[in-house]
């Protein structure tokens, strides 16, 4: 499910989502990792996400979006990020291969992004039918309004290059894992833990602010609006049954 390794004395938690090829988030991923999380001890100063094999992340169970599992699955994924900003403890994700979806969205809660330059990012939500509440808030925070409208509506990914330009990664190298290493070593090592916690709270005041406020808005607008369309069903009935979507003109 996920492997947790304790590195530089403990200072530092390697979370590796452990189902390759694709790494699902699903019910039992999200419950890993919020355990995971809570048990992480006040000497933590990084958390380090990575996914096992080629790919970070596909995403969240499609499966778990259908109509009658959306709202446990969204308050279980939401929850998870209303754990990390309880923590507050620094994050960096280490992202090789597919980014999408859920995965995005976990990646672009944290500190860093580093990746490496094969990886590829994007929000295809919308070729279900759906759309991504948490990136809904996340990306316009991590890219700017206009360039998180166009990821969400579109659906379409981009490369590490791009990724970096826009300013979504923190950087493009061919190590990630050196990478985050040397960025603990030179940076986060000497300091103290409790004081990292209190600059991540403040630095994301507005962004935590809009978890608590925003989220459930987008939430309702998910579960008792969109989730009500016939096209929101069909678009993940099709995903499953892998044919293509009929939609309904409305």
């Amino acid at each position: 499910m996920i492997r947790i390794t304790p590195r530089f004395d403990g200072a530092v938690l390697h979370l590796l989502l452990d189902r390759p090829k694709a790494n699902i988030l699903d019910a039992a991923m999200i419950g890993a990792l919020h355990q995971a999380i809570s048990e992480a001890g006040p000497e933590v100063k990084l958390l380090v996400f990575e996914g096992a094999g080629r790919h970070f992340c596909f995403g969240a169970s499609v499966e778990e979006h259908q109509a009658e599992q959306a709202p446990a699955m969204l308050d279980a994924f939401h929850g998870l990020f209303h754990l990390l900003a309880e923590r507050a403890i620094p994050t960096c994700a280490v992202v090789r291969g597919q980014c999408l979806g859920g995965g995005l969205e976990l990646a672009s809660w944290c500190t860093w992004i580093v990746a490496s330059p094969e990886a590829k990012f994007g929000q295809p939500e919308s070729k279900l039918a759906v759309f991504p509440p948490m990136a809904s808030l996340l990306l316009p925070w991590r890219v700017g309004g206009a360039t998180a409208l166009d990821l969400c509506v579109s659906g379409r990914s981009i490369s590490a290059k791009q990724a970096f330009r826009i300013g979504l990664i923190t950087t493009l190298v061919d190590d990630p894992t050196a990478w985050w290493e040397a960025r603990y070593t030179e940076h986060l090592s000497a300091m103290s833990a409790s004081s990292l916690r209190f600059t991540e709270r403040a630095a994301r005041i507005e962004l935590v602010h809009q978890l608590h406020t925003h989220l459930p808005m987008l939430e309702q607008l998910y579960i008792e609006e969109l989730m009500a369309t016939p096209d929101a069903n069909e678009g993940i009935a099709a995903f499953l049954e892998r044919r293509t979507p009929e939609y309904t003109p409305r």
